[in-house]
């Protein structure tokens, strides 16, 4: 039998579905994927490795983004796309084919801070910001996370009090995409009624953002640590329907959705770099391909893969259906991105010595994959919320 054409990436990914998943999706929800993945093909993955190495998000590309539509992708109305959370899994998983980084910045985008506007705040704020966010005219982040309330947000010490018909912000968040760069960040802080939500400009006094670099990690992107110092807001800049902490786990539990796919567009593009390189890298007198080895690594990446997609298109239909709980996302985040970091892994192992350049894939997905792994949520954290699911009870404490 002739091995199959290393450069003949379509007829491979045919090869590959060996379930036929791809009968599964609808035609639209196909075309959606592809709008996504000629996205990548043609804006992202000629220059993520530069960028990649040099520590760069191309901050330019949000308008283009915007255009796309995948930002705010599945929330409706205020100039938002308005797609299915099928639609959505779709262009997530395409888009960190091409790097978490940037598939990161459209969740942090469009989950977190679009999200939190879009189910929690007023009229006021919706037509504000999320027409232009949608746009990508505007960037938007979302303060949660603090130097000493990672996996426990319920420990949060920022705090914002009533001064008049005011309010006075003062804290620290650390480990918040996009803040440097971005014109809104949704905060989260306590106040004397819990923890309320506020739509803060990034340009507004005692605002500072530091960028926490050098990291070996999601290295396309931008985390940084948030200072308040005593920032004064209006009244008008509270969310109004949050109260308490279901207002950030509701935007979590959102963007945690979206890693259940995203996790699989950076395992597949490393299971068929491998693929690739096993059919065209020639040793011992034939393709690597042909060897007992590689093929039970590809294979076992295959499984996982496959087995994944079932779980995400699954978890996908539920969740347009309205059905879609908790602890069934923290399954489906909990298993893919621990799968896809061991096909990332194994992937290299396949490249060899040349797996550990960056023209390769593999290295870059299995370094950002370990950032995935830990935000928006831990594998303890979801251990534990299906733990206590399946016991009845809670062993955070």
């Amino acid at each position: 039998m002739t091995a199959h054409d290393p450069d003949d990436l379509e007829a491979l990914r045919a090869k590959s579905d060996v379930l036929g998943l791809d009968a599964l999706l609808s035609a639209e929800e196909r075309a959606v994927r592809d709008r996504v993945r000629a996205f990548v093909d043609t804006e992202i993955r000629p220059y993520i490795a530069g960028w990649f190495d040099r520590g760069h998000f191309p901050a330019e590309l949000a308008p283009a983004f915007g255009e796309l539509g995948v930002l705010g992708m599945n929330l409706e109305g205020y100039g938002c796309p308005g797609r299915t959370a099928v639609e959505y899994g779709l262009a997530a998983l395409e888009l960190e084919a091409g790097d978490s980084g940037l598939r990161t910045f459209v969740s942090v985008q469009g989950s977190l801070a679009m999200g939190s506007i879009h189910r929690w705040g007023s009229e006021e704020q919706k037509q504000e910001w999320l027409p232009r966010m949608a746009r990508g005219e505007v960037i938007g982040s979302f303060g949660l996370t603090e130097p000493t309330a990672g996996s426990d947000p319920s420990s949060m010490k920022t705090y914002a009090e009533r001064d008049g018909d005011d309010w006075i912000l003062t804290g620290e968040k650390r480990w918040i995409g996009l803040a440097s760069i971005a014109q809104v960040t949704v905060v989260w802080a306590q106040t004397r009624e819990g923890v309320r939500g506020f739509v803060v400009p990034t340009d507004s006094p005692g605002y500072e953002a530091v960028v926490l670099e050098p990291k070996g990690s999601m290295r396309a992107s931008v985390q940084c640590e948030l200072r308040f110092d005593g920032i004064r807001l209006p009244s008008s800049a509270v969310l109004p329907g949050a109260v308490g902490l279901r207002g950030p786990f509701s935007a979590l539990n959102e963007a945690r959705y979206g890693i259940v796919w995203g996790a699989l567009g950076a395992a597949r593009d490393s299971y068929e770099a491998a693929l690739r390189y096993a059919l065209a890298r020639d040793q011992f007198d034939r393709p690597i391909a042909g060897f007992q080895l590689t093929q039970q690594k590809l294979v076992d990446m295959l499984l996982e893969l496959q087995k994944g997609a079932l779980l995400a298109l699954h978890l996908g239909r539920m969740k347009d259906a309205g059905t879609l709980r908790p602890e069934q996302i923290s399954l489906g985040k909990l298993n893919n991105v621990r799968e896809a970091i061991a096909i990332a892994r194994e992937a290299r192992t396949i490249l060899g010595g040349n797996g550990v350049l960056l023209e390769h894939s593999p290295i870059r997905h299995a370094a950002n994959l370990e950032s995935v792994r830990t935000y928006e949520g831990t594998d303890e954290v979801h251990t534990l919320i299906l733990g206590q699911h399946i016991t009845g009870m809670g062993a955070f404490r």
